[in-house]
């Protein structure tokens, strides 16, 4: 597949490399050279310097034989500009990168769906419901909702007071089957585990249950419940603003953020769905002073990666309970993992999650990058005739490197083993490793 990168920033760089894996036919296109030099020494793609609003440069990348063009840069109006003279030259699929959420919506999405852009990311927003989502079951590091909220996707760090620390999966199903382990991050290394394979204290694992079991499942994993009344964030971004609106009806939320001009501007903004505070959120006395000690939840989602993990850590010593931090540089996240951080976000896996859903041949309506592992969890359709379809799970010979979670049949979850016999139109959660990703197409399609 050809696919086409305007923008060599975080984003653009990191999916570059993703895609490269692939072995797609990668194009990187920036109009700073250094940038572009910086990319091609660490991955072998082909760079092109120039303005992705250039006709002549779109030509000359050959965009008319693009399957996918997507646009990145820091500017969304480059992005949307880009995408819709990208497809008017013969692009194939398009997608822009935006921070406007209104675009997302009604009569705005069918109108630049006209003008040629397919789709449409705003990493912030997405960020902030992933956060809100992890506030609103605090005892996980991770929690998703797929098929329509049907099937959970969590991710839990076991201690050795939970009840399956120590035993093998296959001790563990013995019992009435409530979830399934779909991956273990264990010492900086993923795992997808076999019945034989023990969980052990410190791992982090991940697992598919239904919804109406997942209110059960604490206490199997050491847990205990709690909600979450009062917050602090720490730093106003667009990430912040957006976690503010989101939980500002509900729960007493503090803002603290370091510049003055964007702390009034949030004032006038979200002011009746929070406090806002002009301030250092690395400040104690600040944190005492604001109640540190009492607050249930503490998020730092500045632009400063190593300044989020260590407010994390000072939240973490006031006995602060739920810890969130925005990590937008890849080799601290192992970093954050090892501190136990708790929840991680970044934005670079958020928008490589939608540009996977993308490429995925098979009917993908979900996908999701794992933060903590090298690894996606698709929602996938199984196609009449499909190699999936044939046998038992047990008996289709799958390769060590994805599993499958769950799946709907007709509009009811179950959970997936080995004797489970998928059939044409499940819709089935898959777990796998990036480098699997045509092993899956060809299993579903």
């Amino acid at each position: 597949m050809k696919i086409i990168i305007a923008g060599a920033g975080q984003v653009g760089a990191h999916l570059a490399k993703l895609l490269s894996q692939e072995n797609h036919d990668i194009m990187l296109i920036d109009v700073d050279k250094d940038r572009l030099q910086a990319v091609s020494e660490k991955v072998e793609i082909l760079t092109y310097a120039g303005s992705s609003i250039s006709k002549k440069t779109l030509t000359d990348v050959e965009v008319s034989k693009c399957d996918l063009f997507i646009a990145v840069t820091p500017e969304e109006s480059t992005n949307i500009l880009s995408c819709m003279l990208a497809s008017e030259l013969g692009a194939v699929k398009t997608l822009a990168r935006i921070d406007k959420d209104e675009y997302l919506h009604g009569v705005n999405q069918v109108f630049f769906t006209k003008q040629g852009v397919d789709s449409m990311i705003y990493p912030e927003k997405t960020a902030a419901l992933e956060i809100v989502a992890a506030l609103r079951n605090p005892w996980t590091r991770s929690y998703w909702e797929l098929l329509d909220g049907s099937i959970i996707l969590a991710g839990c760090k076991i201690r050795n007071n939970a009840p399956i620390c120590g035993k093998t999966l296959e001790e563990i199903s013995k019992k009435r089957k409530l979830f399934h382990v779909v991956s273990i991050k264990r010492n900086n290394k993923t795992i997808i585990p076999f019945g034989k394979d023990k969980i052990l204290h410190n791992d982090l694992v991940y697992y598919a249950t239904l919804k109406e079991h997942f209110l059960k499942l604490n206490e199997p994993m050491g847990k205990e419940t709690y909600y979450v009344k009062n917050v602090i964030i720490m730093g106003g971004s667009r990430i912040g603003e957006w976690v503010a609106r989101l939980l500002g009806n509900d729960v007493n939320v503090k803002v603290i953020e370091i510049n003055q001009a964007r702390a009034e501007k949030l004032s006038e903004d979200i002011g009746q769905k929070a406090t806002i505070l002009v301030g250092d959120g690395l400040d104690n006395e600040l944190l005492v002073e604001e109640g540190i000690e009492g607050t249930d939840a503490f998020i730092a989602v500045t632009g400063n990666t190593e300044a989020n993990i260590l407010s994390c850590l000072a939240a973490k010593n006031y006995g602060v309970k739920k810890t969130i931090a925005e990590i937008e540089n890849l080799d601290f996240i192992s970093i954050a993992q090892s501190l136990d951080i708790g929840t991680i976000i970044n934005k670079k896996h958020i928008a490589a999650s939608k540009i996977y859903e993308l490429l995925l041949k098979a009917d993908v309506s979900n996908f999701k990058c794992l933060n903590f592992a090298d690894a996606n969890v698709g929602e996938i359709t199984a196609q009449p005739g499909s190699k999936v379809t044939k046998r038992k799970v047990k008996d289709l010979n799958l390769p060590a490197d994805f599993t499958f979670g769950a799946l709907v049949r007709e509009g009811k979850p179950m959970l997936i083993d080995g004797e489970t016999q998928i059939k044409e139109w499940d819709q089935v959660v898959v777990f796998f490793f990036n480098k699997s990703l045509k092993q899956v197409e060809k299993l579903f399609h």
